[in-house]
């Protein structure tokens, strides 16, 4: 299943070499500039993760990471840096990032750093409705797998990680998940956020 990556860089270049290497590495990729720019594109999504620049025009991103953190924002945080000594990843880690990494690297060391905070992320946080299960890309209900196509999967996914997202959809792939859910799990529905998407909600009302 695609993740979101966020990054975040005032290097056009590096921006564009990031975004064509994760791409060909499965996940879908936003960018954004500046960390003003970033506050825009977080008001409208919720990145699997963020690759951030530490030093950039405008907010730098040790500033941008501490509003981050203490706005309450927990995505998980890789910061880019050029600075060298133990230090400055000190001081990034103890600002809220969840790991650091010293320009330059290789992509393959950026794939992994991202899979290992995001399958943390996802372990430690993900709490889906009652009678839902998820075991690596599928998700299970009272033990059987729940036959839902790759569109409804990944829109499945966006809903529960956290529940309370509102994601954007199309009515049709929004309405077949909405019936195969309907269909098997009565303490949970789909339900349309008006002007913004849908999101799932608890029909118990606990």
């Amino acid at each position: 299943m695609s993740k979101c990556v966020l990054i975040i860089d005032d290097d056009s270049v590096l921006r564009g070499s990031l975004t064509r290497g994760l791409r060909s590495e499965g996940f879908d990729v936003v960018t954004a500039e500046s960390a003003e720019f970033a506050k825009d594109v977080l008001a409208r999504l919720i990145p699997d993760a963020i690759v951030l620049d530490r030093m950039m025009t405008g907010q730098d991103g040790l500033d941008f990471l501490k509003t981050l953190r203490s706005g309450g924002n927990h995505v998980p945080v890789i910061m880019l840096t050029a600075l060298a000594g133990p230090e400055n990843a000190i001081e990034g880690l103890v600002s809220g990032a969840d790991d650091y990494l010293a320009k330059p690297f290789q992509l393959r060391e950026l794939v992994l750093r991202l899979n290992n905070i995001i399958k943390k992320s996802v372990g430690a946080d993900l709490k889906l409705p009652d009678g839902l299960v998820i075991k690596g890309d599928d998700f299970f209900v009272q033990g059987r797998l729940l036959n839902i196509s790759g569109e409804e999967k990944k829109l499945l996914y966006a809903l529960v990680t956290p529940v309370g997202n509102i994601v954007v959809t199309t009515p049709m792939i929004a309405k077949r998940l909405r019936n195969k859910l309907n269909g098997v799990l009565s303490n949970i529905n789909i339900v349309t956020v008006r002007g913004q998407g849908y999101k799932i909600v608890n029909t118990n009302g606990d």
